[in-house]
Order: C-alpha cells, then sequence, then structure tokens
C-alpha cells in the first residue's frame, strides 16, 4: 500500500511538472519585449527562484551544492543553457506545436546517443527513431511549416536536452537543481548586454517572472519530487503531456492553430515516442 501511496505522488507531481513546462508558449506569445530581453528576463527569474529553491532544500549549504555537480554538471550548464536559450529564441520563429514537437524527439536522440556510450538500444528504440524522423521529415517539408531557423532551433534544442539526458543518466548523483541554475545564469549574461529592460512594462515582469519562476522553476521542483517516487521510464512518459498540452493552450486562449503538416508529422513523433516510452514502463509500473 506504501509503494501505491508513492507512485500515485510521484505521478501527480510529475504531471504537475509537465502542466508548468507547457505553459511557456502560452506566456511568451503575450510578450512584447525583443528577444534578447526575453532570454535574460526569464533566465535571471529562473536563476533567483532555482537558487532560493536550493538554499531551503539544501538547508543552506548552497556552495556545496555548486560545488558538488563535477564536471557532469559543468556539461549539464553548458547543454541547458543551449537547450533553454534556443527553445524560447524558436518560439519566436515558429509555432508553439512545431517546437513542443521536435522537443519530443529528444528521448529517442538520447538512445542513440547513448548507444555511443556503449548502451544497448533496442530494436523497438531503432524503429521508433525510423517513424520520429519520418514525422520530422513532414514538419520541416510540409506546406505552412516554420522558417529554416525556427525548425532549426527546435532541432538543436532537441539535441542538446538529449545529451544532457544522457549525461545525467551516467551521472546520477549530479543534481539538476545547480546545474539548471548555472545555466540561466550563463543565458542572463548572453542575452543581457543586448536587453532593453526599459522597454519591460510591469506587465512583461510579471509574464517574465512566471516563465523564470513558474514555469522553470516550479516545474524542476515538481520534477525533482516525483522523479525520486516512480521510474524514470515513467516519469519520461507522463512529460509527454508538455507535448500535447503546449499547443493545446495556444490554440484555445491565442487562436494560434499548427499547420496541417505541423499536426500531422508531430502526432507521427509523439506517436513514436510514446510507443517506446510505454514499453519501457509497462513491467515498471506492475503492482
Amino acid at each position: 500500500m506504501p509503494d501505491t501511496h508513492q507512485r500515485r505522488r510521484g505521478r501527480l507531481f510529475v504531471t504537475l511538472a509537465a502542466v508548468a513546462w507547457s505553459t511557456a508558449g502560452l506566456f511568451q506569445r503575450e510578450l512584447s519585449v525583443d528577444v534578447p530581453t526575453q532570454l535574460a528576463g526569464r533566465a535571471l527569474f529562473a536563476a533567483l527562484g532555482l537558487l532560493a529553491y536550493i538554499a531551503v532544500s539544501e538547508r543552506g549549504r548552497v556552495l556545496e551544492a555548486f560545488r558538488a555537480i563535477g564536471r557532469g554538471g559543468i556539461a549539464i550548464v553548458v547543454l541547458l543553457a543551449v537547450s533553454s536559450g534556443s527553445f524560447l529564441v524558436a518560439l519566436n520563429h515558429a509555432s508553439v506545436a512545431n517546437v513542443l514537437f521536435m522537443q519530443a524527439l529528444a528521448p529517442i536522440i538520447a538512445a542513440a546517443l547513448g548507444s555511443l556510450l556503449g548502451e544497448s538500444v533496442a530494436t523497438r528504440t531503432w524503429i521508433a527513431m525510423g517513424v520520429a524522423l519520418t514525422g520530422v521529415a513532414v514538419m520541416v517539408g510540409g506546406p505552412g511549416s516554420a522558417s529554416w531557423l525556427g525548425q532549426g532551433l527546435s532541432l538543436l534544442m532537441a539535441v542538446s536536452f538529449a545529451a544532457t539526458l544522457v549525461i545525467t543518466r551516467h551521472r546520477r548523483d549530479v543534481s539538476m537543481a545547480p546545474a539548471t541554475c548555472l545555466s540561466q545564469l550563463i543565458v542572463f549574461a548572453a542575452a543581457a548586454p543586448f536587453a532593453h529592460a526599459a522597454d519591460a512594462g510591469a506587465r512583461d515582469v510579471l509574464l517574465l517572472a512566471t516563465l523564470g519562476i513558474c514555469q522553470i522553476g516550479l516545474g524542476l521542483v515538481f520534477l525533482t519530487i516525483g522523479g525520486r517516487l516512480i521510474p524514470a521510464a515513467e516519469v519520461a512518459l507522463i512529460t509527454l503531456l508538455e507535448i500535447v498540452l503546449g499547443p493545446l493552450w495556444v490554440w484555445l486562449f491565442l487562436s494560434e492553430r499548427p499547420a496541417a503538416a505541423t499536426l500531422v508529422g508531430g502526432l507521427v513523433v509523439l506517436a513514436a515516442v510514446l510507443v517506446q516510452a510505454r514499453s519501457a514502463v509497462a513491467p515498471a509500473v506492475l503492482p
């Protein structure tokens, strides 16, 4: 019974993380400031929120937490900075659906990258990868598709996040919270010289704070709690909700309708990842 209760709590917190992350496109679409200001503002609030979380969770041992990330953590810092930055910029050049469907490729790309490190990759995974790449081809080549810049940044985001997943899997002792905090400081340092803070009104500041503290920070907190209570494969399966909910929010509230090619290709990608994730989690969720 305790195990069942823990699994339910884990699923709830991971679901809340996916919901928090899925709001990125909705809030970003409401911003009126330029891209560098978006990047700098979101990163600054994210870093502050994550720093507060680290101080509480580590009971004040903040410096020790940052020192403990090691070389693997430094690699995660760089990769997360690339992933986070390219994600927000991509949203300015592609539909939310396009960016998030491309993000769904990350677990499959991670499996391929893992094979380079000697991990065995099941035949099912290679088949899923082939199907997913077909979906990407439809998204990229179909009528009404996003610009090449938007597509390229979305793919860069997926690859860099996939590499983060691989390193995290091999270095389970590295906490994602300090690494994520440092990654946002890098994004802030890179974007701040080009930002126009004076152009940000009270509404923009509130939106940027929501993106940084709630969308990134709170999502990570929920994932940190829930991810310890259920298997990693089940975490990957539940977080696919972000890919579904993100385009839905902007469709419902902002009337942003994805192109037909984006929907068709994205659903192919999502189906491939869903089959792969479901096959991985099935044995783990048996009572």
